[in-house]
């Protein structure tokens, strides 16, 4: 599973790196970014509700 965050949507609510704190982290630019484009083994689930959860849909999920 591959997520990827859309820095211009962004709002920097700061959702997804409190859902998902070992997928997301709040960027120098007070945006959120990836950690890494792929998700860990086990994070998965957390990575997902974070992308639903975004208030402004800036989180893509790909799968496999």
């Amino acid at each position: 599973m591959k997520t990827r965050v859309d820095k211009e949507t962004c709002i920097g609510c700061g959702l997804c790196s409190s859902t998902a704190p070992d997928v997301y982290e709040m960027g120098d630019d007070g945006k959120a970014q990836e950690i890494s484009e792929a998700v860990a083994e086990g994070a998965e689930s957390s990575a997902q509700e974070a992308a639903d959860s975004c208030p402004v849909s800036a989180i893509t999920i790909d799968e496999p």
